[in-house]
């Protein structure tokens, strides 16, 4: 029996070191990908007018064999509609759009007036017969039916989802208690079936060691991601990031709340050891979920493709875009006219009982995930503004702690240990209200 993946793929959030790169006259120290994330996946959304590609990435582990997946879709789809795309740009994606962690080095503050009159100055930039058969009896219809790279691809319809359940246990799938309500409600929109599943002989002939995303591409006015089918068999919440590539502004969810993360935040230099800043994130986007009381997506980067500052990547090429489906990219040009929304969500049946739907907007601000260390200036110069300068760096530090604490819930006391200081504590610091009587 082939375990069945409905409506999904898995990815997750790591941290990989990379050279600094200047920018925001700070430095690119690390950055927050998605495989920090288990149980996570990712779509990548080409929208324009009623047109859609969807890239479909995948982290399954385990045998071939073992690998369907059944993806509602709008509409039939052609044989040239499907295609076989490739992971590294997916990855490369969610490497340029991934939140981060950049540094900055104070100035020596005896220098610093003439810099900011300068700055100023400058203005500061057989078989199959018998599955027919068997098929419409159930009055379940094979619209079409394809070989597409290693993997083999039925368009089904349905009239109802008893019927669609029966005959997909009796060609080999396994479908999870609980889905014949999910797929009934997709049944009543007139919604096909995307069933795919692994050719091991042409897996084996083509070589790779793991399977590539499945790209289909449409017209529909649905601007809309199934979501429901994925949670049916799912043992516990799950992760999802969508990377949207529009024409004209950011992407955001009509039927749930799309909630900007908190960014440009001043937080303690230690963060910058690798594993500290993955577990600050994990630990701040839970407690940003808890704050929404786990309905919301959350928006981790919106930003012209053709720049970025700080580049936790290099931009994507135009000849990139295309192969992910962006058909309006003129060239060799830089990219014209593309603007990427990265949205991030964590969902489960009790908190997200609909799909997500999506509109496109006209704004076009920039954001990201930007989370800031700042080293002190340790020289020992004596003008008058050095000692000033060293009396407010107490303040800052302590602020620094607090503002962690208030982002992750973790224990200020502890911060302040691993902040290696005896920092004073300010009198109506936020934890002091906790417990107030």
């Amino acid at each position: 029996m082939r375990r069945i993946l409905f409506g999904a793929i898995m990815v997750s959030v790591v941290l990989r070191s990379t050279l600094p790169i200047l920018g925001f006259c700070g430095f690119y120290v690390t950055k927050a990908d998605t495989k920090l994330f288990n149980k996570a996946s990712q779509v990548v959304l080409v929208r324009d007018g009623d047109r859609t590609v969807m890239t479909m990435a995948n982290d399954f582990e385990g045998e071939p064999k073992e690998f369907a997946v059944v993806i509602p879709v709008p509409t039939v789809l052609a044989r040239e509609q499907i295609h076989v795309g490739e992971k590294a740009l997916v990855d490369h994606l969610d490497a340029y759009s991934a939140p981060r962690l950049v540094e900055y080095f104070d100035q020596n503050p005896c220098a610093r007036r003439e810099l900011m009159e300068l700055a100023m100055a400058a203005g500061v930039a057989g078989k199959a017969r018998d599955s027919l058969r068997d098929a419409k009896a159930l009055g379940v219809t094979i619209e079409a039916q394809y070989a597409v790279g290693e993997y083999d691809i039925l368009i089904l319809s349905a009239q109802q989802s008893a019927g669609l359940e029966t005959w997909l246990r009796q060609n080999g799938y396994r479908i999870p208690a609980g889905a014949t309500e999910v797929i009934g409600s997709y049944l009543r929109q007139n919604m096909r079936f995307f069933v795919a599943k692994v050719n091991l002989a042409e897996h084996a002939r083509l070589g790779f060691s793991y399977l590539r995303p499945l790209q289909v591409a449409y017209e529909s006015p649905k601007f809309m991601l199934p979501i429901r089918l994925g949670m049916v068999n799912a043992n516990g919440p799950q992760e999802l990031f969508v990377y949207a590539l529009t024409r004209n502004g950011r992407v955001e969810t009509t039927n749930y709340r799309t909630v900007k993360l908190p960014t440009d935040v001043d937080l303690p230099a230690y963060l910058k050891q690798s594993n500290e800043f993955a577990a600050f994130y994990k630990a701040m986007f839970a407690r940003q979920v808890a704050n929404q009381d786990g309905r919301a997506v959350f928006t981790e980067y919106a930003w012209d493709m053709a720049w970025c500052d700080p580049c936790a990547s290099d931009p994507l090429s135009n000849d990139e875009l295309r192969r992910l489906g962006v058909f309006w990219t003129d060239g060799d040009r830089r990219p014209q006219q593309v603007f990427l929304s990265r949205l991030h969500v964590r969902y489960d049946n009790a908190h997200f009982p609909e799909d997500l739907v999506f509109q496109e907007t006209a704004d076009r601000a920039n954001f990201q995930g930007r989370y800031i260390v700042r080293h002190a200036w340790t020289g020992s110069d004596t003008c008058g503004a050095a000692p000033e300068y060293r009396r407010t760096l107490a303040d800052r530090r302590v602020r620094e702690a607090e503002q962690l604490a208030r982002l992750t819930g973790w224990n200020v006391g502890e911060v302040r240990k691993k902040m290696g200081a005896d920092l004073p504590v300010r009198a109506g610091a936020w934890w002091e209200q906790l417990w107030k009587k």
